[in-house]
């Protein structure tokens, strides 16, 4: 019988995150604590580029963005912030927020090595460029190695696809 697998991998939905900025966005200009602070957010190539005139403020609008993320199924361990701290540049703050997507040599290596010291015997993972194939004769023993990188505390949004 052939191997059953699956793949580990990181991704972002733009078009969410997308939607997500537009929704905060609207927010912001409607809601009255941040009437003439001069909040906003917005693309910037490729982050996200969040702005007020106090640093305070501009963390608010950072946790109104990631409100809209989360109603929108998108985990914030794939939203980078840096070191999270607003930094002054003229008269107002910025914060530049990137989108994280893919597995990283090191949290690959490190959910290999977690597989193999706590996962069943039959289950094999191997890094395939930014994703890992996780592949086993027995399906329920992927069922397990599931369960066990579901509960895993890595530093990125994990994906399961491609299980056949």
């Amino acid at each position: 019988m052939a191997d059953s697998s699956f793949d580990v991998v990181s991704k972002v939905d733009r078009q969410e995150v997308d939607n997500a900025l537009n929704q905060a966005a609207k927010e912001i200009a409607q809601r009255y604590d941040f009437k003439g602070v001069g909040a906003s957010i917005e693309w910037s190539g490729d982050s996200i580029l969040l702005k007020a005139n106090s640093a305070d403020r501009v963390r608010a609008v950072l946790d109104v963005f990631q409100s809209k993320l989360i109603r929108r199924g998108i985990s914030l361990k794939a939203i980078d912030t840096g070191d999270g701290e607003p930094q002054p540049s003229g008269k107002e703050y910025r914060l530049s927020a990137t989108l994280r997507e893919g597995l990283s040599q090191e949290i690959a290596k490190k959910l290999t090595k977690l597989i193999r010291d706590e996962g069943a015997r039959s289950v094999k993972a191997q890094i395939q460029g930014d994703e890992l194939r996780v592949s086993s004769k027995s399906r329920d023993d992927l069922q397990g190695a599931i369960a066990l990188l579901k509960d895993a505390d890595v530093d990125a949004a994990l994906q399961f696809v491609n299980y056949r």
